[in-house]
């Protein structure tokens, strides 16, 4: 299967360019491509790879007998295969599937120390599995969040380069309207990204055979796996009260007030019935949470209500193969999204943020029709993107703008299935926009 182009290539080239590496924790949900990764640039950068998979090679638990130190480890692994071999300034020792071994991360900081060798552990699960460690070699190791595919990794494996991008890019920065090839190419890429989701396994097979064929199956299998998971990995939690709360979400996001509510997991549910739930999903990299905001007024972080949260599918494919199988064959058939239209484009912008390096926030005021989707800030602005099913007007954008109440908004963000638009006050996109906002509002002095 053809290897396709991820983001984290630059970024593991641009720590291996640094003199003062430091051992790397590559972490994420499953299937995500963090071994594919990981393999292909090892085997590019260094004269030689030595691989340890802890699930399949539980042999490999013994190399810490004798404590954590790299000639200690080093001695052992050679003792057990003596045809590995490990070249001072070389070699990269890759641990995989640290999850089932997470006592390893211990090691690092010896690692680091000895420096004769690069390390690169990955693995799922691996927030959750921290905890279970006396010692993580604070300070002696780096952590790099992986996600699925974004959208423009998407493109970059149906062959469009840095040019199409930079051509999205521009019409975002000049307010110049896509032509109708574009809007309706590009449209029409973003709603087979929606239906596949980001794993690269899925996508490698769809761009192999030019259909959805195998998909959904492909899809349904790792939801399967991820209970699996929660039955493997939930230590001291209800693992079906984790496993309900991950069902309940495409029907959280059903909703028109879409705030999560433990009585659709469970009638007559409860918040101290699930504590850690909620937060096991989302250190597993399976759900992603958006926080409402007290008041919409700077700064985002401890400007929270604990009580009042959204829920997103981390994957929007993984959301859309949740649902059921009449809407299943609609949707690929037809590109028809059904009463779910709204939920899987919010989705899918909550899924964009996250990959953009956001954190997620909404705002809904009670008792009124009051609200925003998401906010992000510039230096000096709070920023309400609103995420609409259609091409309609946005009540709440424009009241939250014009208000004196809220006077650190100034400028609203508004995502649609129509074109470019921008007013004084707003700039409006195609949802096919989304994943370049952060690159958008680093360079437009609309901001600034």
């Amino acid at each position: 299967m053809k290897y396709l182009k991820r983001k984290a290539d630059a970024f593991l080239l641009n720590w291996k360019s640094q003199s003062d590496r430091l051992p790397l924790v590559v972490k994420g949900a499953r299937q995500i491509g963090k071994t594919e990764t990981i393999r292909k640039f090892a085997a590019e950068n260094y004269e030689s790879v030595v691989e340890i998979n802890f699930v399949t090679e539980p042999k490999y638990k013994a190399i810490i007998e004798n404590g954590y130190s790299a000639s200690e480890i080093i001695k052992l692994i050679t003792l057990i295969s003596p045809e590995k071999e490990l070249i001072p300034g070389k070699t990269l020792l890759f641990f995989d599937e640290i999850q089932a071994f997470p006592e390893i991360a211990t090691s690092l900081k010896f690692f680091y120390e000895d420096g004769r060798f690069d390390v690169i552990c990955s693995g799922s699960l691996l927030s959750i599995q921290y905890k279970h460690i006396a010692s993580i070699s604070v300070g002696c190791k780096m952590d790099y969040p992986m996600h699925s595919m974004d959208f423009e990794e998407f493109l970059w494996a149906k062959g469009y380069g840095a040019s199409a991008v930079d051509n999205i890019l521009d019409h975002m920065l000049s307010g110049k309207p896509f032509t109708d090839i574009e809007q309706r190419v590009y449209s029409g890429l973003f709603m087979d990204f929606c239906v596949l989701g980001g794993m690269p396994n899925i996508v490698s097979k769809y761009i192999e055979q030019g259909t959805f064929q195998g998909s959904l199956m492909l899809q349904r299998q790792l939801l399967i796996d991820y209970e699996s998971d929660v039955r493997k990995y939930a230590e001291g939690l209800d693992q079906a009260k984790i496993i309900n709360v991950y069902r309940s979400v495409p029907a959280q996001l059903a909703k028109e007030n879409k705030k999560f509510q433990y009585s659709l997991v469970e009638k007559g549910g409860r918040s101290k019935d699930y504590m850690g739930c909620i937060d096991w999903l989302s250190d597993a990299g399976l759900i992603n949470i958006c926080r409402c905001m007290s008041f919409p007024s700077l700064p985002l972080k401890g400007n929270t209500d604990g009580s009042k949260f959204k829920v997103y599918v981390a994957d929007t494919g993984l959301l859309v193969a949740s649902l059921d199988d009449e809407a299943q064959e609609d949707l690929r058939a037809n590109q028809n999204l059904g009463i779910y239209k709204g939920a899987l484009y919010e989705n899918f912008a909550a899924e964009a943020l996250i990959k953009q390096g956001y954190d997620l926030y909404y705002y809904k005021k009670e008792n009124s029709t009051l609200e925003a989707d998401f906010f992000i800030r510039s230096a000096n602005e709070l920023i309400p993107v609103e995420i609409k099913a259609g091409t309609n007007q946005s009540k709440s954008l424009r009241q939250l703008i014009q208000s004196s109440h809220y006077p650190d908004i100034l400028h609203g963000l508004k995502f649609t299935a129509g074109n470019i638009g921008y007013s004084d006050t707003v700039c409006t996109f195609p949802y096919f926009c989304m994943f370049l906002l952060r690159r958008f509002m680093q360079q437009q002095s609309f901001f600034k």
